[in-house]
């Protein structure tokens, strides 16, 4: 019996159960919305493309949310915000671009603003006259990316994927020829005049001109350019002959066919 009272007296092991961890329901919901408001945060920023900035002199027609920047008539990205530069004197224009625009913002792209415009070479832009202005776009060939850039005053004459090609000539004014003044070559329109600028000598104007494809595969160096401007009366056996061309043309000729005129220069490609 002794036994049996000694072990009745040994201490008893008492078992404490382990306490779990429980996550209230009330917290589920906010976690799970939280992950999903990250979701959709990442989901969107990949999707976005770049956030470009444009310098213009002017910001005439151009609003934030409404107006676009587009690419061979697609839109690829739209203006978000409109203000003035840090010292007053311009406007920078801020437009959020399409992903697939990523590729294009480049060193060498340009930028204009596209309203109506009446130059030499005729009347561009009326499309705007109900949809608005928009931002028009030009590609680079550069690869190395930028994010800010300073808008063309005015549109470029010839596009980067225009075939032909560029020639410098010389003359000793500029005459009546512009930016835009037409190139013909037998009364067709083979191009047009792109810039002009004096020489470095100040002895003549060079005056750089685009021949679109195929014309320009008749210019070589026997080929002369004069200017055509004015009306030209000569008075022959069928009686009195006028034959005009525009007031601001430049004709292209090849040597074979060389018309009484004084040659402005011989061409070099550009």
């Amino acid at each position: 019996m002794a036994d049996g009272n000694e072990r009745d007296d040994l201490p008893q092991a008492t078992v404490v159960p382990k306490r779990r961890t429980r996550v209230s329901i009330v917290w589920i919901i906010p976690i799970l919305a939280a992950v999903v408001a990250v979701g959709i945060a990442v989901q969107r920023v990949l999707s976005e493309g770049p956030t470009i900035s444009i310098v213009f002199k002017g910001a005439q027609g151009i609003e934030a949310g409404k107006t676009f920047v587009k690419y061979k008539d697609v839109n690829i990205g739209q203006v978000t915000a409109v203000q003035l530069s840090e010292d007053y004197t311009r406007v920078t224009v801020t437009a959020k671009m399409a992903k697939s625009a990523a590729g294009l913002m480049v060193e060498d792209a340009a930028f204009w603003v596209v309203e109506p415009r009446i130059t030499l070479s005729g009347v561009s832009g009326l499309g705007t006259l109900l949809s608005g202005n928009y931002i028009g776009f030009e590609a680079g060939k550069s690869d190395s990316r930028r994010r800010d850039f300073t808008g063309l005053e005015v549109p470029p004459i010839i596009t980067g994927d225009q075939p032909g090609r560029q020639f410098v000539l010389k003359a000793d004014n500029l005459g009546s020829l512009g930016i835009g003044s037409p190139v013909y070559y037998r009364r067709l329109p083979a191009g047009q005049v792109v810039a002009y600028a004096l020489a470095k000598d100040g002895q003549a104007v060079e005056i750089r001109i685009f021949v679109n494809a195929p014309y320009d595969s008749y210019v070589n160096a026997g080929t002369r350019f004069w200017n055509a401007s004015g009306v030209d009366v000569s008075l022959g056996a069928d009686g009195l002959d006028v034959q005009t061309q525009s007031m601001v043309a430049m004709t292209l000729a090849c040597i074979m066919r060389l018309m009484p005129a004084t040659p402005m220069a011989d061409s070099r490609p550009a």
